[in-house]
């Protein structure tokens, strides 16, 4: 196998049918490249007990099977810090002590690119600092970024350029934040594909411009429209029966809900392996899929 693919949901709660489908397409991607394919559980914020175990069995439901233990990001703490060590020493980190109203008053102003941090903190002096401290403000720890975009490239969408600003890489609280444990994280389980939905596409020009700096080998991405509710937003929980439980309680087998996904993709396949036998990245489709709850398959656009 060549590097591995990967699926790292955050175990806040059951999967629902927009998870799953991106699950699906990630472990359609690495079999059909043969690459290995591995499951993360990002569960470094918000965990509701007994999500975690539930996702991991909807996923072997559905007829999705993974390489090796599942990989829990709490249990990488260690490594997360060494990176942010390594940044620290080479002069790359400054401590920010902004509140999240503060950032969002200074992003209105006019001047930056829109919704970067504006840089606040970024060349305060020892006093300054110490000032902050003495009021009792925790500090966050933010990369002094040389530049203001990076390019990527993306198996769907093409080169794709986007912001990099000081982004945050601990917390204020000492945890270490998702754009640099996901780094992290990827680089050490060798994963070298990355598969998600479009969503999260602005945010990787920074991941991968700080696997530069981490001297890391960015992997290749594959953004995928995301699902999404009968009024054009993301789909959630709230939307009805979107949960593979959601589905058996409406009388559905989680083959019938595989069938379901398949067709959302412009497939007609019973499980994953009979999918992956006729699955070609380029004819998915490039619009999200509108999910009706009783089971209607819409899409907002042209395939």
């Amino acid at each position: 196998m060549i590097g591995a693919g990967r699926f790292a949901p955050s175990p806040s709660g059951d999967l629902h049918l927009g998870n799953l489908r991106t699950a699906l397409l990630a472990w359609l991607f690495a079999r059909s490249t043969a690459r290995a394919f591995v499951v993360r559980v990002e569960d470094l914020d918000r965990v509701r007990p007994g999500a975690a175990e539930r996702q991991l069995a909807d996923l072997a439901d559905l007829g999705l099977d993974w390489d090796g233990p599942v990989v829990w990001q709490s249990q990488r703490i260690d490594s997360h810090h060494a990176a942010i060590d390594r940044l620290t020493e080479a002069g790359l980190t400054y401590e920010c002590y902004c509140t999240r109203r503060e950032i969002q008053q200074a992003a209105s102003a006019p001047h930056g690119p829109m919704g970067a941090y504006p840089g606040t903190c970024r060349e305060l002096t020892d006093t300054e600092r110490a000032a902050r401290r003495a009021e009792g403000r925790p500090a966050a720890l933010r990369l002094r970024s040389a530049i203001t975009e990076f390019e990527i490239a993306d198996e769907l969408h093409g080169r794709y350029r986007g912001l990099v600003d000081d982004f945050v890489l601990r917390r204020g609280d000492g945890t270490p934040a998702y754009n640099l444990a996901v780094v992290v994280d990827d680089a050490d389980q060798g994963i070298d594909q990355v598969v998600r939905g479009d969503d999260l596409l602005p945010s990787t020009p920074r991941q991968a411009y700080l696997a530069t700096l981490l001297g890391l080998s960015a992997p290749r991405y594959a953004h995928v429209p995301l699902v999404l509710n009968h009024e054009g937003k993301r789909l959630a929980k709230r939307d009805g029966a979107v949960t593979l439980a959601d589905r058996r309680a409406l009388g559905e087998t989680p083959t019938q809900v595989m069938a379901l996904l398949a067709r959302s993709l412009g497939y007609s396949a019973n499980s994953p392996e009979e999918l992956l036998g006729i699955f070609h990245p380029e004819s998915l489709p490039r619009q999200p899929w509108t999910f009706d709850p009783l089971g209607v398959v819409q899409y907002s656009g042209n395939p």
